[in-house]
């Protein structure tokens, strides 16, 4: 199955780039194929030949649990989205990760996706464990 892991950095693009390459790791084990996307750098890649998306982020500052304008505006511009499973994450912070995980997912379902799981990864590792046990098919 075709998958997209795709990100949106804004200040630890290191950090949330190592949480998404294990994530694909994680994913792969399971024997689907995987594209990471930087929502930053590849505005012009389409999401529609995809069957699962990944979406990550992380919280702008530590408090508000905002997330990046880009995420909304990638959505609605990357090609038809409704319907597709998908999985949201987001960096840990210090207090605003988890409405910055709401906020992520209301994008996500505003654009018509289904979302089937959502977490707060804290580490690559933690990531490359959760993308061995997603329920992708």
């Amino acid at each position: 199955m075709r998958t997209a892991v795709v990100f949106f950095a804004t200040n630890a693009r290191d950090r949330i780039l190592n949480i998404t390459r294990s994530l694909a790791r994680g994913i792969e084990s399971q024997g689907h194929q995987v594209d990471i996307i930087d929502g930053n750098h590849d505005v012009n890649a389409k999401l529609t030949m995809y069957q699962y998306i990944a979406l990550g982020t992380e919280p702008l500052s530590n408090f508000s649990g905002k997330v990046p304008d880009k995420v909304g505006h990638y959505l609605n511009s990357s090609g038809m989205v409704a319907g597709k499973r998908c999985f949201a994450f987001v960096t840990k912070n210090v207090f605003g990760a988890a409405k910055a995980l709401t906020r992520l997912m209301k994008s996500m379902e505003k654009e018509g996706m289904f979302l089937k799981y959502s977490t707060i990864l804290n580490s690559p590792q933690e990531a490359e464990e959760i993308g061995k046990h997603l329920h992708i098919k």
